[in-house]
């Protein structure tokens, strides 16, 4: 005779009377539970524009985006809602002040809910990534805005086998499922992108309602607003000062008002003025800040004006210079002053400077260059006639401005009827409207038309630049 024993090789019926049992304690003492099924990284071909082109061709929870850092930062989650029950151990969530500051305790939930069925309505186990959203916690009074309750969404971090969850047959019956609180994050646009009221599915989104993003931008905005009124740019501030001319010798650099000519002595009289320095006198770290001294006249511009028009003492700021110059003018010679260094610290990209236009660099690299021309525009055209050949295979287009070097790009599969036909076989570019703006040329002029098959973002992630790729 066989000695008994619970523990069997194969599940038997024993395991299966344990299974619905303990699935039917969660039917009676469960809370619902709302899955969002993460399906996997998004492709480029989803409508998320900003999506990095994968080495994919299907979306799966295996593949990963990023190679090098291991995350997968654009995810795709099912349309669909998953129901099922689930169980924890309610608990206060605390803040705890330390020495390190103010942090919130006890913000995990570890919610248990039962193996076999949740596998059958999922079609595969839980993974890090699901959301899970708990309509039992629904807070129908919160303070704002919004006739709409505010919901709690928590996504999964690790799934175990819960150790309550072994029966006497020593099978697992329970998965353990260790949650944190879901943030207005890029990993989670598919859900906080979804209408906050189902009844009306074009009114707020969950990110309007359950997001912070917008008051922690505005109380960022109102601290770099107290910054730069405090530190109104970098470097020592000398435009306050009062600079005097003065020859090798010593003697005041004065000018005679009715002759235009150099006094050769230093003696001020009426019908003499100050003559304007040639700088600014005062040296230091981050000094230049592009204008003359003592607050007088200049011009600027991308071209020096006439010799015939410049006068002893001129000053001409050179807006195609990068950082922009101040030059002075005397005899027949435009000389240099000083470069415009001094700039905010706030570091936005409308600063001609390196942190302006490198740190903050949206610019593109193009690249397999399939065609150019040159073209006469006027201020406000629309449409741009080219003697190049209709169709094309090109993929992206630039239009430079000879004299200002304004670029303007845009890419052929973001724009209908960006390419035309001009009816004799040459290519016609129709320029398009972006946010209900129509795209003009901005400055009459000579342009230069670049037509490419390829091109990459100048600024991107290391993951993205050191991945491995065909030179064709």
């Amino acid at each position: 005779m066989p000695r008994l024993s619970l523990y069997r090789p194969d599940k038997s019926n024993d395991y299966d009377f344990l299974d619905n049992i303990i699935f039917e304690q969660f039917t009676v003492g469960g809370t619902d539970v709302v899955v969002h099924k993460y399906l996997g990284p998004k492709l480029a071909s989803d409508d998320d524009a900003t999506a990095d082109k994968p080495q994919y061709s299907n979306v799966s929870v295996k593949n990963i985006q990023d190679l090098l850092f291991l995350e997968n930062r654009d995810r795709k989650y099912d349309e669909d809602v998953y129901t099922m029950r689930g169980h924890y151990n309610v608990q206060d969530a605390d803040f705890d002040l330390s020495q390190f500051g103010i942090f919130l305790s006890n913000d995990m939930i570890f919610l248990t809910v039962h193996i076999n069925s949740s596998v059958k309505t999922l079609g595969r186990k839980f993974i890090s990534g699901d959301v899970i959203e708990l309509p039992h916690l629904k807070d129908e009074y919160a303070l704002n805005d919004f006739d709409v309750a505010l919901k709690r969404f928590y996504v999964v971090e690790d799934v175990n086998r819960a150790a309550e969850g072994f029966s006497q047959t020593w099978y697992p019956h329970l998965y353990r499922l260790k949650l944190k609180q879901l943030v207005d994050s890029q990993e989670y646009k598919d859900i906080l992108n979804l209408p906050a009221d189902e009844d009306n599915p074009d009114g707020n989104t969950l990110r309007d309602v359950l997001s912070t993003y917008n008051k922690e931008m505005e109380i960022n905005d109102a601290v770099i607003a107290q910054a730069e009124l405090d530190v109104k740019a970098s470097g020592y501030d000398t435009a306050q000062f009062f600079t005097i001319t003065v020859r090798e010798n010593g003697e005041v650099y004065l000018l005679s008002a009715d002759t235009t000519e150099l006094t050769a002595d230093g003696l001020i009289t009426s019908d003499m003025v100050m003559m304007n320095p040639p700088n600014s006198a005062y040296l230091g770290y981050l000094v230049g800040d592009g204008l003359p001294p003592n607050g007088v006249p200049y011009g600027e511009g991308f071209n020096f004006p006439a010799t015939a028009l410049s006068s002893e003492g001129d000053y001409f700021l050179r807006k195609d210079f990068f950082p922009n110059r101040l030059f002075y003018f005397t005899g027949t010679t435009w000389k240099k002053v000083e470069d415009n260094v001094r700039t905010t610290m706030n570091p936005d990209s409308t600063r001609d400077t390196q942190k302006g236009t490198f740190i903050n660099n949206t610019n593109y690299m193009y690249f397999n260059k399939l065609g150019s021309d040159v073209i006469n525009a006027t201020e406000g055209d629309i449409i741009i006639d080219t003697r190049l050949d209709f169709p094309t295979t090109a993929l992206y287009v630039t239009i430079t401005n000879q004299e200002t070097r304004l670029l303007q790009d845009y890419a052929v599969a973001e724009h209908e009827d960006l390419f035309l036909d001009d009816g004799n076989g040459k290519l016609r570019i129709q320029l398009p409207i972006i946010d209900s703006v129509q795209e003009t040329i901005q400055k009459t002029g000579r342009y230069d038309i670049y037509l490419y098959a390829r091109r990459e973002a100048e600024r991107q992630a290391i993951s993205k630049a050191l991945r491995p790729r065909s030179d064709f």
